[in-house]
């Protein structure tokens, strides 16, 4: 049997009732630039070797590859029911995901962009969100808990971790992007500082994040705290891969479920 890959956990969902996981790029069996746990259906990795790595990120919570559910992630502010698997070439476009069935997988990909892990354990649903810059700035955090509220879940109850993402520290834009930001949200100029040049700034995106989660009511909230980019060893980083001109990049997996 193939050794489980390596995870990072939070206390903050160190539950009874839920298993989770900030995986990192360790423990699977892709080559470069993929290695090893190279998650993303839509690279260019070899196909046989993302089924195995998914199928060890499954086997990390004694389910099979198939109850391991990723979207068609569009950098949107949708978020999706979940009540059975689907094939993995049927995969809904969306960027967030939403359960109370007990054994399914709920997943974020990313490389640089934030993954998000919600549970409310009182009432038993769980979700998932990927937040990059636009599903973060237009909505898609609220909508998972707008979605997770339907199925039971109060804000109050919910507790929410922001995993491994590009920090402030290395993340530049440009300053039109912090216009766009202020433009739709007045909260958010907080999160940008000046860059090395006049024309640059560094955006917080795990902080922006927290900020969402707290001004729709989920208090019970942290970031691990990881930057992506500076992390080569850990960490698949889109950004790092373009800076590095490399062909193309893994995506790294975070993964929540509710116990059987």
């Amino acid at each position: 049997m193939s050794p489980l890959p390596p995870r990072i956990l939070h206390p903050m969902l160190d539950l009874p009732t839920i298993q989770h996981g900030f995986f990192t790029r360790q423990g699977g069996v892709s080559h470069f630039p993929y290695e090893s746990l190279n998650v993303g259906l839509g690279s260019k990795d070899q196909p046989e070797a993302i089924r195995e790595n998914r199928r060890r990120v499954a086997a990390a919570f004694d389910q099979p590859e198939e109850r391991l559910l990723s979207l068609y992630q569009i950098h949107s502010a949708t978020a999706f029911d979940v009540s059975g698997p689907w094939e993995t070439d049927t995969r809904p476009e969306a960027d967030g995901l939403v359960t109370t069935v007990p054994g399914l997988i709920l997943s974020a990909l990313s490389a640089d962009c934030a993954p998000l892990l919600f549970a409310d354990p009182q009432a038993g649903v769980i979700g998932s969100c990927h937040a990059g810059w636009k599903g973060a700035l237009y909505g898609v955090i609220e909508n998972t808990i707008a979605l997770m509220k339907t199925k039971g879940a109060s804000p109050d109850r919910i507790r929410c971790v922001v995993g491994p993402c590009i920090a402030q520290a290395s993340y530049e834009v440009g300053a039109d992007y912090a216009e766009t930001f202020a433009t739709a949200d007045p909260d958010s100029p907080a999160f940008f500082i000046p860059g090395a040049s006049p024309g640059k700034r560094m955006f917080d995106l795990p902080g922006y994040c927290l900020m969402r989660l707290k001004r729709a009511g989920v208090d019970q909230c942290a970031a691990t705290g990881h930057d992506t980019r500076a992390d080569a060893q850990l960490f698949f980083s889109n950004r790092r891969a373009f800076l590095n001109g490399e062909p193309d990049y893994g995506r790294l997996i975070a993964c929540i479920m509710l116990r059987p």
